[in-house]
């Protein structure tokens, strides 16, 4: 059976893994036991459309948004006590639904404002739809990012994450390379991976100048001002799917095409960046990312279709998980404390 991909994400005290048949997520206890969530997963995106180039980013994109969300869940609810899970509520949601404009407030709305203060404080004589005017928004958005990339850096429980980040990294490359997945393997590997999806927001910046700069013109002819400014802002906010969609089929071209040689070339933008975003964990966090790799690389060799519920499968020990998975094979039908 040819190696499947398994793609992840780091989660609050943990790490998230995606096999094409299967979702895992483990997390380490503030007890120092491992919670593992895993089961068979099977995407509503699973249509012949959203596999087609162009629509399989788009489905893409939100399959990854909806797992991530349902990942960091269950990984902050395993840092909880019972009384903190009962005050939660629907906290969660409306989280997203803040961190969901500040994110368009932050990286849409603020470096437009921006590039149209530098632009009239400058006396240039650039409209919303030269392409000036775009290239000037793509490089307040990308100063932003470093800013706010660098800026969340130093709050601990972010660095933690990005520690976790790296193990998943390296995880993933020891995975790839069919070595076996030991701390040892895995700690000697690289942080930066082609396929992050730190270098897929810097591609969806790239895309997102050159698309607006030929979207505007087409779009909003002649139409300066403020109701310019609230007519470009829209058009920015709806040509997002279609640029993720862009972004997404670059950056498979770019890992299938662009990993030897001089091409690597291509793909240092996105590893300064995944310098900033991963850090070298320690060897406990690895464990923790060997742990979901290798339940779910274990789940999608078996192809087993059966539930294992919503309820954490709990490990006293990295040991313990690995006697459960290599013993009896039994991991999707326990739940061993």
């Amino acid at each position: 059976m040819a190696q499947q991909y398994i793609g992840g994400q780091a989660v609050i005290e943990g790490v998230m893994m995606r096999a094409p048949a299967c979702l895992t997520v483990a997390v380490r206890r503030p007890d120092g036991t491992i919670a593992l969530r895993e089961g068979p997963y099977r995407s509503r995106w699973s249509k012949k459309l959203w596999k087609l180039p162009g629509f399989r980013g788009i489905a893409m994109l939100v399959e990854s948004m909806t797992m991530g969300f349902s990942a960091l869940q269950f990984s902050a609810e395993q840092q909880m006590t019972e009384e903190e899970l009962a005050k939660e509520g629907d906290s969660g949601k409306m989280a997203v639904f803040i961190s969901t404009l500040l994110a368009l407030g932050l990286f849409i709305a603020l470096p437009q404002f921006l590039a149209s203060w530098t632009a009239k404080g400058a006396g240039w004589d650039i409209g919303l739809t030269d392409t000036g005017f775009h290239v000037l928004i793509g490089s307040f958005k990308l100063l932003i990012f470093v800013g706010y990339l660098f800026a969340i850096s130093r709050i601990p429980e972010v660095g933690r994450l990005f520690q976790y980040h790296g193990a998943e990294h390296k995880t993933i490359h020891a995975y790839e390379k069919k070595l076996p997945l030991t701390v040892e393997n895995v700690q000697v590997q690289s942080t930066l991976h082609p396929r992050c999806g730190t270098t897929f927001l810097v591609v969806v910046i790239v895309v997102s100048i050159i698309l607006g700069s030929l979207a505007a013109p087409l779009l909003m002819p002649n139409v300066e001002g403020w109701l310019g400014q609230v007519a470009l802002l829209a058009i920015r906010i709806g040509l997002l799917p279609i640029i993720a969609a862009l972004a997404y089929e670059l950056q498979r071209l770019s890992v299938r095409f662009c990993t030897t040689g001089w091409k690597r070339a291509f793909l240092y933008p996105g590893f300064l960046f995944q310098k900033i975003t991963t850090r070298e964990p320690d060897d406990d966090q690895v464990e923790i990312a060997i742990a979901a790799m290798e339940a779910a690389a274990w789940r999608d060799r078996i192809q087993d279709s059966s539930p294992t519920g919503d309820d954490p499968i709990v490990f006293a020990s990295f040991e313990r998980f690995r006697e459960v998975l290599t013993g009896d094979g039994s991991l999707g039908a326990s739940r061993p404390a």
